[in-house]
């Protein structure tokens, strides 16, 4: 069963973005994500952190061979416990709303 919860650390808008961008995928470009967010490097990762610190983001860093250099992709996820927060955090407000 799905506990409902209102979810202050998912709750500000671009976090919920983030969380609404990773859910329905496996994982994500950290620049795929900063594009479809249109926001800077320094707003993404700010955003990151919050998420990864209340443990609700896993990120890697791997080397890519579309890459011609050395640096590494960071790919981004949902954790288990950040899944289950969206989802709890999605049905407080249907909760809210009145709506199934």
């Amino acid at each position: 069963m799905l506990k409902a919860h209102f979810d202050d650390v998912i709750h500000a808008p671009l976090r919920l973005r983030i969380c609404g961008l990773l859910r329905p995928v496996d994982r994500l470009d950290f620049a795929v994500l900063r594009t479809a967010l249109e926001v800077s490097d320094a707003t993404l990762s700010k955003h990151l952190r919050t998420l990864a610190e209340a443990g609700y983001l896993v990120s890697d860093k791997m080397a890519s061979a579309e890459r011609g250099d050395a640096r590494r992709v960071m790919w981004l996820s949902l954790s288990g416990s950040g899944r289950a927060a969206l989802d709890g955090y999605l049905q407080a407000l249907r909760d809210i709303a009145g709506t199934l």
